[in-house]
């Protein structure tokens, strides 16, 4: 038995010649196993190989002169050798794939493959055999157009892979992965193929290196199919391809109930062989599929247990509707954009067990539906002038945007549903009051009814008691005694009104409405409304709204209001600029009300006010929502985009939340909430002056205010300050003795006095931020000994001249930056290796700065403990070489001891030298370094991540270091020379190299455990010696090269 898997069909969409591309032709395999098959069922296996041989080859000679399935087999089959050597015979050989098949994962540019190519032949079938994979071969344009010809056991190189996937071979599409596994013949043998789709080269023992890296797992036939049941068909066929067992429980039949073709090409034939493989199939899925017609009749002939059909985009004429009672099981037909009949001739759909019918934009002049059991009909967009109803049990009917409908169709369709509970007729512009009539006096049960877009109906003279939804979009003649006729939908729940331009007033009495939705009715002026269930009401875009009355005892949700505790009565009066609310609720929200200037609230129970937009509101807001304003439980405040306010004061013991995200003219905010936990400042870049006295903020962003100049923070929970681009800061009063982490960067006006209050006051800090704080002296740096948990200090781009203050006040100090600090003597960092200063450091940043090359040997050399080091953009750093005595030209005391000043030659002699703890070390961008030597003897045994790149005039890096498992080298255009001596190195960046690739074949060879190598930009490496590389480290797992061949 053989499985459909999903790569094989094609896009409609796709033009012909992506189609010539895509199609390729059989490849012809030996039967391992010996299993002889006779010539029908060779012939079932090729199934439609002599159709798409002509469709795509036209008329051809060839393709026309094979009479037999033998002949063609003859013709373009190779042979394949069995023990003896000679060819198998025609009986055991068998199809396992077409051609465009790639199964291989995908790639991305540049990236190489891990497999080589196989080599024709004897051995490449008796590999096939052992290994029982699929094997597949590329197309013949493929053998015309490759760099290289797979006999010479070369890799695949990315000039290849491009020509695959410039010509939609290599990779299939999103669409096409659900049809490309074709045939799978569950005698279960296939031939080996990599990722690549190349051979797998096995031992002298027959074994795959590959299958020698497989990790066995055994599960039983149930466990897998509990697990696929939750796969959907393009995992199914993925997990086909794995081993034998795999693919017979991915071709189980649970798991092809449902058929779905949607928008692929399949031909007559391939369906015709799915219905026969999976005859108890349900559901059937040919919507945008060629041929439909066709298609469908085959799964109305063959699939007697069909109980859903789905199909559209195409032409059916009147005996597939004459073919739908052979179905007897059928329960759902959807039909869309599809013409049906001739377009003039009546359509009959007769079915005893049809529940669903949908035919959906169909062109069709007249239906006629006689189904007893349907429940659900939709006609939506379809262009009939009539439909016959006798479907005695339907409840949802949709006709909408049926504009050929007339008047009398709509009424004689509907009235004969007499069990009809929704009802969609919008866009049906002919429809008019007096068929509403006769519909309520027809259809009592009535629920729902959308008559949006309905011009000629009003209303007034229909009585629908059983109502529960009602939409009236766009209804030209609803009016004010419209709304009279409603208030007889006692059941009424929702009610949607809008662009009803003729409507003054509404006033209801429905006790169950539950939501109304009154939008964009120009005139209306006047809303009394009383209900006991009133959850949502929505007036927005009423621009001569006056006045609202609303009774309701239930918990009102949205006015944009809700209302969550019960209150009898509220009333809301919108006077123009002035809104009074009177009443207990949880949230008020009046978003866009552009023309509000002033709120008064008397809501005990209010917690969530939301005034977006609002930008006619001024500062006396800020009174209302304050401690006596009438709101005394307010948590949340909203006032986002609010641009008339331009002082903020709260002050509030409940408010939790704060709100006023682009509010661009405040210039003073004081907030006095000490239950305040958040607040949000986004854009309000004018903020001059803040205080924050008392919050309860735990964390506070101010570095989106720039013009900040005073700042008062009393927040005893606060932990994470950050003050980033405060540029005119200058004054800032900080009480946190929590806080852990400031942020000061770019506060050039932040000066000592201010520097030395915070630390007194927030001795907890770890984190201190003083980025580019040029006015922070020496004073400030002192007062840095009130912090005892000091461990992460960053002064780069600072003028220090001087770190004594630093090496005196941070003994706990673990990560110092340094970045930019130009004005450092060369003398300035040897107290680190002379006096033991900062015995706790790790982590050290000199980049860009202006230290000479002795100042950074013996940083290098001294500096044992030291995990991180950043040199990058050091420009007097000329060599990285710690030679034969390990970069230790003389032995200095430990850095633990208190040593002063000693001279050279008490430094000498020792031969115990430490071990570097030194991990990685950064000298990007280094411009005149020319050559990096670590050997064995720098000890540097920790050391894990080397980056070197940009480094323009670097030409020879020997490397020997046991640990290290990252280099980057990319961009050092002047590289010549590379050595290495790294064991567990696993990354290896090249990038852009003048280096050639002996060099690098031969750097690698010592790279026992290298997987990623790029030399992408390598002028002097071609991608088409990749395999060179690969045999030189065999553990090579990715290659990321160039595309040119040479």
């Amino acid at each position: 038995m053989k499985i459909w898997c999903c790569l094989c069909f094609i896009e409609d969409d796709e033009g012909e010649d992506s189609d010539t591309m895509k199609e390729g032709f059989p490849v012809i395999e030996g039967n391992p196993e010996g299993n002889s098959e006779n010539s029908e069922d060779v012939e079932m296996q090729l199934g439609l190989s002599l159709d798409m041989f002509r469709r795509r080859r036209g008329t051809s000679d060839e393709v026309d002169s094979w009479s037999s399935l033998d002949d063609m087999i003859s013709t373009r089959a190779p042979l394949v050798a069995n023990n003896s050597g000679e060819a198998a015979p025609l009986a055991v050989r068998r199809v396992v794939k077409w051609w465009p098949l790639n199964r291989g994962p995908r790639r991305y540019e540049g990236e190489s493959s891990s497999g080589v190519a196989g080599v024709g032949g004897s051995s490449s079938a008796i590999d096939d055999l052992q290994h029982k994979r699929a094997r597949v071969l590329p197309s013949p344009n493929f053998f015309h157009s490759a760099a290289m010809p797979s006999e010479t056991g070369g890799s695949s190189s990315s000039a290849d892979r491009d020509y695959n996937i410039s010509h939609g071979s290599s990779v299939p599409t999103n669409n096409e992965m659900i049809y490309h596994n074709f045939v799978w013949n569950k005698v279960g043998d296939e031939n080996s193929f990599d990722s690549n789709g190349d051979k797998d080269d096995g031992d002298e023992n027959g074994t795959s290196k590959l299958e020698d890296l497989e990790v066995r797992m055994d599960l039983t036939d149930d466990l897998l199919h509990m697990v696929f049941s939750f796969l959907d068909y393009v995992d199914l066929c993925r997990a086909a391809m794995v081993c034998r067992q795999w693919r017979a429980a991915s071709a189980h039949e649970d798991f092809w109930r449902c058929l779905n073709f949607e928008n692929l090409k399949i031909s007559v034939e391939q369906f015709e062989d799915v219905c026969q493989r999976y005859p108890n199939a349900t559901e059937v899925n040919i919507f945008g599929a060629p041929a439909i017609h066709l298609l469908v009749m085959t799964a109305v002939s063959s699939l007697r247990n069909l109980e859903a059909l789905t199909l559209g985009r195409g032409h059916l004429v009147d005996t597939f509707f004459h073919a739908l009672a052979d179905c007897q099981l059928l329960k759902s037909l959807i039909v869309n954009d599809s013409t049906l009949g001739t377009g003039v001739q009546e359509i009959p759909i007769h079915h005893d067990q049809l529940r669903h019918l949908e035919l959906i934009k169909c062109r069709v002049m007249r239906v006629s539906i006689r189904c007893p059991q349907l429940q659900h009909l939709s006609l939506k967009r379809s262009n009939m002038a009539q439909a016959v109803l006798n479907c005695p049990l339907l409840r949802l009917l949709d006709i909408a945007s049926c504009h050929k409908l007339s008047d009398a169709a709509i009424r004689l369709a509907v009235t004969s549903c007499p069990q009809l509970e929704s009802l969609d007729m919008s866009n049906c512009s002919c429809v008019s009051d007096e068929t509403l009539r006769e519909i309520a006096l027809s259809c009592a049960n009535l629920h729902v009814l959308n008559s949006s877009y309905c011009p000629n109906i009003s209303l007034e003279s229909v009585r629908l008691p059983m109502l529960t939804v009602l939409q009236l979009h766009s209804c030209e003649g609803i009016t004010s005694a419209s709304m009279a006729a409603i208030s007889h939908s006692y059941m009424l729940e929702v009610l949607e009104v809008e662009n009803c331009n003729l409507l003054t007033s509404v006033s209801l009495d429905l006790p169950h409405l539950q939501i109304i939705r009154l939008v964009h009715c120009r005139k209306f002026a006047d809303l009394n409304l009383q209900t006991n269930e009133l959850a949502s009401i929505t007036v927005s875009n009423c621009a001569a709204l006056h006045r609202i009355n609303i009774m309701s005892n239930s918990l009102l949700v949205r006015l944009q209001i809700e209302i969550l505790d019960p209150f009898l009565v509220f009333w809301i009066f919108d006077c123009g600029r002035i809104l009074s609310v009177f009443f207990d609720v949880q949230k008020l929200s009046l978003q866009k009300q552009e023309n509000l200037t002033m709120l008064a609230l008397q809501c005990k129970y209010l917690q969530e006010v939301d005034l977006t937009d609002c930008e006619s509101l001024t500062n006396s807001i800020c009174e209302v929502f304050s401690d006596g304003g009438g709101c005394p439980m307010l948590k949340s405040v909203v006032l986002d985009n609010c641009e008339g306010l331009t002082t903020v004061q709260f002050y509030s013991t409940s408010l939790v939340s704060l709100s006023l995200v682009g509010c661009r003219a405040i210039t003073s905010l004081e907030l006095k909430c000490p239950c305040l936990e958040k607040v949000y400042l986004d854009g309000c870049d004018h903020l001059e002056r803040a205080s924050f006295s008392p919050v309860a903020l735990r964390s506070l962003n101010l570095g989106i205010c720039p013009k900040l100049n005073t700042l008062c923070i009393e927040a005893l929970h606060m932990v994470v300050l950050e003050l980033k681009g405060c540029g005119v800061l200058s004054e800032a009063s900080i009480n946190c003795p929590l806080l852990t982490s400031l942020d000061a960067s770019f506060c050039s006006q932040l000066k000592d006095d201010c520097l030395s209050a915070t630390t007194t006051s927030c001795p907890l800090i770890e984190s201190l931020i003083l980025m580019s704080c040029p006015s922070v002296g020496s004073e400030g740096l002192y007062s840095l000994r009130s912090l005892a948990n000091l461990t992460m200090l960053d002064l780069s781009y600072t003028f220090l001249t001087n770190l004594q203050p630093i090496f005196e006040s941070c003994s706990q100090l673990k990560v110092l930056k340094l970045q930019a600090c130009k004005y450092l003597a060369d003398s300035s960092l040897e107290p680190l290796y002379k006096e033991g200063s900062l015995p706790a450091l790790q982590e050290l940043d000199l980049s860009y700065g202006t230290l000479c090359q002795s100042a950074i040997e013996e940083l290098l050399a001294y500096c044992t403990p030291l995990t991180h080091v950043s040199l990058n953009g050091c420009i007097n750093m000329h060599d990285l070489n710690w030679g034969s005595t390990g970069g230790l030209p003389f032995e200095g005391p430990s850095v633990y001891s208190s040593y002063g000043n000693f001279p050279h030659e008490n430094i000498h002699g020792s031969a115990e030298q430490p071990n570097r703890l030194l991990q990685n070390l950064n000298c990007v961008g280094c411009p005149n370094i020319r050559k990096v030597l670590i050997p064995p003897q720098a000890r540097c045994f920790h050391l894990s991540s080397l980056n070197l790149s940009l480094s323009a005039n670097l030409k020879e890096v020997d490397v020997a270091c046991f640990n290290l498992c990252f280099l980057n080298l990319s961009n050092c255009c002047s590289l010549e020379i590379l050595k290495l001596a790294c064991p567990k190195l696993t990354s290896l960046f090249l990038q852009s190299c003048n280096i050639d690739e002996e060099a690098v074949e031969t750097a690698i060879s010592q790279c026992s455990m290298l997987e990623t190598l790029d030399v992408r930009f390598c002028p002097k490496i071609c991608s088409i010696s990749m395999g060179r590389l690969r045999a030189a480290c065999p553990s090579l797992k990715r290659i990321f090269s160039s595309l040119t061949p040479s």
